[in-house]
């Protein structure tokens, strides 16, 4: 069976990316991207719907992420998603999905709102 693991995604930064150091060197930032979209349910006014989506890049672009990106900033992100998973302090099993970005470009407020407009 053949797959396809692919997300592209526009959004804005929730919070300045976060820049670490695995223990072997390497390097990853970890962002927030809000992703909105407006719904309109018949009878009702339209509203925002908000998706807040949890975006690892890694090597020299998680550095340069970190060197430029800032919490607001639009960002557009290729990657494919990922499921991470983990114990919490209870020892409860936790999941969640990520995207796992592999490019990124940053846009202008006014990139993002001609981008959205044509959609």
């Amino acid at each position: 069976m053949n797959s396809y693991n692919r997300v592209t995604l526009i959004g804005g930064l929730t919070a300045d990316p976060e820049l670490k150091q695995t223990n072997n060197g390497s390097s990853v930032t970890r962002m927030t991207l809000a992703v909105s979209r407006r719904v309109t349910k018949q009878g009702e006014q339209a509203r925002e719907e908000t998706t807040y989506i949890d975006v690892d890049v890694w090597g020299r672009t998680a550095e340069n992420a970190a060197k430029y990106l800032k919490k607001g900033r639009s960002v557009l992100v290729e990657g494919r998603l990922q499921l991470a998973s983990w114990e919490d302090k209870e020892g409860k099993k936790r999941s969640k999905l990520q995207v796992i970005g592999e490019n990124l470009q940053y846009l202008s407020l006014g990139e993002f709102k001609e981008n959205t407009a044509a959609a």
